[in-house]
C-alpha cells in the first residue's frame, strides 16, 4: 500500500477548514443544544491542533482504504465516503441519541460535519494523481 502523504495533508487542511466553517455557521444552534458550546469564542490552540491531528488520522485511514480498494475517480470516492459515514459516525451518533439522550438535532449537526469530512477526504485522496 502506497499512501500519498501530500494528498493526506491537503485533505486534512481542507476538512479542518470545512469543519470550522460548518461549526461556525451552526455555533448559535449548538449553544442552544449543549452548554459545552455556550462559549462562542475561538477554541484554544491545543483544541485546534488536536482537531487537525484527528483530521490527519481520518485522512490517512481513508487513503489506506482507497489505496487497498483501488478506488479511482471522484464518483467512487464519494461512494466510499458515504459508506464510511453511514457505517461509522452516523451509526455511532444514533447510538448516542438512543442511549445517552443526546438531542437528535445535536447529533444531526455532528453527523453533517462527519458527512462533509468523509466525502471531502475521499474526493481529495481519491482523485489526487
Amino acid at each position: 500500500m502506497e499512501l500519498n502523504y501530500l494528498a493526506i495533508l491537503v485533505a486534512s487542511v481542507a476538512v479542518f477548514v470545512v469543519s470550522a466553517t460548518w461549526y461556525g455557521l451552526l455555533g448559535n444552534r449548538l449553544a442552544e443544544l449543549n452548554d459545552a458550546y455556550a462559549d462562542s469564542g475561538q477554541p484554544p490552540l491545543w483544541k485546534m491542533l488536536a482537531e487537525f491531528a484527528r483530521s490527519l488520522v481520518v485522512a490517512a485511514v481513508a487513503a489506506g482504504l482507497i489505496s487497498e480498494m483501488g478506488i479511482e475517480g471522484w464518483l467512487s470516492a464519494v461512494g466510499l465516503g458515504l459508506v464510511l459515514w453511514f457505517g461509522f459516525p452516523a451509526i455511532i451518533l444514533s447510538g448516542s441519541v438512543l442511549h445517552e439522550n443526546v438531542p437528535w438535532r445535536l447529533a444531526a449537526i455532528h453527523a453533517g460535519d462527519w458527512l462533509l469530512k468523509l466525502v471531502v477526504i475521499a474526493i481529495v485522496v481519491g482523485v489526487w494523481p
